[in-house]
């Protein structure tokens, strides 16, 4: 018996590890860095002999004792394309591979935001024949320890087809970089919408950083379908306490009739993300009930629903009549209503809504969140009832730091790149002067795994939107989260950060213009990488110097002069304060490619700030090149968010 089952693990292992594997990034279609060490590797047998054959280039290595074998090939310069071949026991054969330039491109939702939702996406699918840039998509998952595998992902080659699917900024930096050079781009894409920065970040770098090793040395030691088992338990809990009720979907089907008796139900706001209010960090499906009444003239006629955006999937009901469906985060339901479904006095508004991930309900802007009859408009804001039916069974990425660095960055370690694009930050406002050393950690982390030097890491300063309303005088996380990538700017070495304040959208944390964001940043990559002489940054804040009751700014990368595009000169978004540290909206205008700031009203002006708010969308100082001015500020004034510490559950 002992002998029989001892050749059945030998059947068993030899089954297991017979063929030689390859990670997903080798594929078909995949693009591998110009001019630099090619690492290859993979799995086979223990001592398994493997030969490699590319381009010109023969390399033999074997396998070691786990299994576990890797090679470097020699650089190449941009071409294709070619074969490579890659044997052992088992032979395997790639196709149609490029050399030319890889980034990596990572961070959450303006990084996944895709073409196919981005600005005149239409016309950009339809003149996407671009078969140099390729994308390898990397698929959403998590783990509590580093993988050595991608749960799924493939490269595809851009076209009219496929770029619908590109990350929007990755394709409009690789388009840009591609028609400079016209040479291959490869971008390896690996984002989480909602994400926030200590996700990305391994446990080890947390070990070695003053700021978190406590943290760390307090996380248990948990597999993830112990957290999974955990967070439910603790949403289950949190949920059925507020509503008074256990969650089920048995009498769902009730709630869209109007004559259904949710008195009970808890209320909540909208327009708002449920994250923001008592339902917190909740993934599933709830109802949403309002009523509304309708006039004696408007009944049984037809109406206009608008329900601002809803996260992610809603069906809308009115008096038990499915009005609409729409199963995208970011778009504006706009409903027409029948007529024959509206009647004289209380009608009834429900509103099915599944939550895949991120933000839940609806959001958005409270002028979008109404109803329009022939002769009235009838908001729909303020409280609405809701009951939640459903919990996803999913671990959320933010539930405990290194989550995603270990299932979506460990397994792209050592795959030669030229650098990486990072657009990260909203879900880290809260934590804003604690960014300031979360993300230089997090940068520090990758260059020290992936073992290719101080690689490019550019990024981008996160864009208007008027979350919390905060400016100079009640403070702003949003102005304090981009102060931290300035920081992060000036004190880590071959960063560069594009300024998106102008190409925002402040009711929309999710603006389409990817196109200047991909161009801004590929200007960065053009002069620091590609020795392309180009201007790549708007005019950054140098001195002061306080005359009279004005004080007159001087800046760096300034271009070929400053500029603003109002035509009568006015500069706007800058602040200025007294000793008070009471900030007046300031006049201001450019002399001499200097910037002059004053009010009427302030004699002894000590300190200015640009663009301090969430909604930094009125900022118009730029340089010649219509590169806009990096937001700053000249005080270091206590900030809203500077005992803010990251805590996992």
């Amino acid at each position: 018996m002992k002998n029989f089952l001892t050749l059945l693990l030998l059947i068993f292992s030899f089954h297991s590890y017979a063929n030689i594997e390859l990670p997903l990034l080798f594929a078909d279609n995949m693009v591998l860095q110009r001019n630099k060490p090619i690492p290859v590797w993979g799995w086979a047998d223990a001592n398994e002999n493997i030969e490699i054959h590319f381009n010109n280039q023969i390399v033999k290595t074997k396998a070691d004792k786990n299994g576990k074998w890797q090679v470097n090939l020699k650089p190449e310069p941009a071409g294709g394309p070619y074969n490579m071949s890659i044997k052992g026991k088992n032979l395997i054969t790639l196709k149609d591979i490029l050399v030319g330039e890889v980034w990596v491109c990572s961070g959450q939702s303006n990084m996944e935001f895709t073409v196919s939702q981005a600005m005149n996406a239409p016309q950009e699918m339809n003149d996407a024949n671009y078969p140099m840039i390729r994308q390898f998509l990397v698929e959403k998952d998590v783990s509590t320890t580093p993988k050595q595998k991608l749960k799924n992902g493939k490269w595809d080659v851009c076209s009219t087809n496929t770029v619908g699917n590109f990350s929007a900024i990755g394709y409009f930096f690789a388009k840009k970089i591609y028609n400079e050079l016209k040479i291959p781009v490869g971008i390896i894409h690996t984002s989480w919408g909602g994400t926030c920065v200590e996700t990305w970040t391994s446990r080890k770098a947390f070990e070695g950083s003053d700021e978190f090793k406590d943290m760390i040395a307090n996380m248990p030691d948990i597999d993830t379908d112990a957290i999974l088992e955990f967070q439910v338990k603790s949403i289950l809990e949190k949920v059925e306490k507020i509503q008074g009720s256990k969650i089920t979907m048995d009498n769902e089907e009730a709630f869209k009739n109007p004559d259904y008796n949710d008195s009970g139900w808890p209320e909540m706001n909208a327009p708002s993300l449920w994250e923001n209010q008592a339902l917190g960090n909740l993934d599933g499906t709830v109802w949403m009930r309002k009523t509304f009444t309708i006039s004696k003239d408007d009944a049984n006629k037809e109406a206009f629903l608008e329900l601002a955006k809803i996260d992610d999937i809603d069906i809308t009901y009115i008096n038990g009549r499915e009005v609409g469906t729409t199963n995208l985060y970011n778009l504006k339901r706009d409903y027409k209503i029948p007529a024959g479904i509206l009647k004289e006095g209380i009608n009834t508004i429900a509103v099915r809504i599944v939550d895949n991930t991120g933000g839940g309900g609806i959001y958005g802007e409270a002028s979008d969140l109404k109803l329009t009859t022939q002769n009235a408009v009838i908001p729909l804001t303020g409280a609405w009832r809701y009951q939640v039916v459903d919990v996803l069974t999913s671990i959320s990425p933010n539930s405990y730091p290194s989550l995603l660095f270990n299932a979506m960055v460990n397994p792209l370690i050592p795959y030669a790149i030229e650098g990486v694009l990072w657009y990260q930050g909203e879900a880290n406002v809260n934590r804003a002067q604690q960014y300031k050393t979360a993300f230089p950690l997090m940068i520090a982390d990758w260059r020290q795994k992936w073992n290719q030097g101080d690689f490019p890491f550019y990024f981008v300063q996160l864009s208007t939107f008027d979350e919390f309303g905060g400016n100079s005088n009640k403070g702003s996380k949003w102005a304090e989260l981009r102060e931290a990538q300035t920081h992060t700017l000036n004190t880590v070495p071959n960063t560069g950060m594009a300024v998106t304040t102008d190409v925002g959208n402040a009711i929309d944390i999710h603006p389409t213009n990817k196109q200047d964001v991909g161009k801004r940043l590929a200007a960065i990559a053009l002069n620091n990488v590609y020795n392309k002489d180009v201007v790549f940054s708007g005019p950054t804040y140098k001195s002061m110097e306080i005359k009279d009751n004005k004080i007159i700014l001087s800046f760096d990368d300034i271009g070929s002069g400053l500029m603003t595009p109002d035509k009568y000169g006015y500069l706007k978004g800058f602040d200025i304060a007294g000793a008070d540290k009471t900030f007046y909206y300031a006049k201001a205008y450019i002399d001499d490619n200097k910037v002059i700031v004053y009010h009427d009203d302030l004699k002894n002006p000590i300190a200015v700030r640009l663009g301090w708010a969430d909604d930094a969308g009125d900022c118009n100082l730029y340089n010649k090149e219509n590169f806009p001015a990096v937001p700053f500020r000249t005080d270091d004034w206590k900030v809203i968010t500077e005992n803010q510490k990251y805590q996992f559950p």
